[in-house]
């Protein structure tokens, strides 16, 4: 007997037993899943009442809306919600560009991949655990991975833009602007305001979108106000760029950036 016919077999039993001594699908397992949805539904109803109108005299669930935003801020750093710590931590663990698409699309590709295509390779119709040792092992080891990575993003501390900044003392020896308080504080807000994402600079950072290397920035003679121009609209300056404006630093911060590039003169 072919797997076909066994299944065949199998399903027809399965019938077999429903008459006899079981209960159908319909209607008996619908008004079961529609209980538990209306459940579910007012749980949820429930926990939104609670945070809305902080009952109990707490705040369990988090404020209604929280400080007004601020454009210019360039200490805030964005954190996914809980069910991305995951993802979140994969990104600290590939934090190289080349090596971003692995932990973004393929590792949770490739795993949602064979998830898909699990039932059509295991047809056994063998379902105690101690009979499914692989199974059981892969289903563990993937909770325990997930669950490893959750808490390791949770509590994972910002240390990019610190380790950023600690190379900007390097930066002034080299770059002979030890002596300038007002390039000192644009180097650091450069290494604050994640412009080490897009450019690099003496070996820190990492090129993307075509972003140039700034090390040497200086020795165009460009001028400060162009750098501040450039700063406030990068897409004026030069049509087509990607680059966002950074107007929302205010003039002060913009001007200690243009310094520090104008000082920038490639070590």
């Amino acid at each position: 007997m072919s797997s076909l016919d066994e299944r065949r077999a199998g399903f027809q039993r399965y019938k077999e037993d429903v008459k006899r001594r079981g209960k159908p699908f319909y209607p008996f397992a619908m008004f079961h899943d529609t209980v538990m949805s209306l459940v579910v539904v007012v749980v949820i109803v429930l926990l939104a009442v609670i945070w809305k109108y902080g009952l109990f005299g707490h705040d369990y669930l988090g404020t209604v809306l929280g400080a007004k935003a601020d454009p210019g801020t360039h200490s805030f750093v964005p954190r996914p919600d809980w069910y991305f710590y995951f993802l979140f931590y994969l990104l600290r663990i590939f934090k190289w560009p080349e090596s971003v698409i692995l932990a973004t699309v393929g590792i949770p590709t490739i795993l949602l991949i064979l998830l898909l295509v699990l039932p059509f390779v295991d047809l056994r119709t063998e379902r105690r655990l101690s009979r499914r040792p692989v199974a059981v092992v892969a289903a563990a080891l993937t909770i325990l991975a997930m669950g490893t990575l959750t808490y390791k993003g949770a509590t994972a501390k910002e240390a990019i833009a610190s380790e950023v900044k600690a190379a900007v003392p390097s930066w002034a020896q080299k770059q002979g602007f030890a002596n300038n308080p007002e390039a000192i504080a644009g180097a650091n807000l450069f290494a604050e305001s994640g412009c080490t994402n897009c450019h690099t600079y003496l070996g820190t950072g990492s090129s993307n979108l075509g972003a140039p290397d700034l090390s040497a920035e200086g020795s165009k003679n460009k001028g400060v106000q162009f750098q501040i121009s450039h700063l406030e609209c990068p897409s004026c300056v030069n049509p087509g760029s990607p680059m966002p404006s950074f107007k929302d630093l205010g003039q002060d911060n913009l001007h200690r950036l243009a310094v520090f590039l104008e000082a920038s003169k490639g070590g």
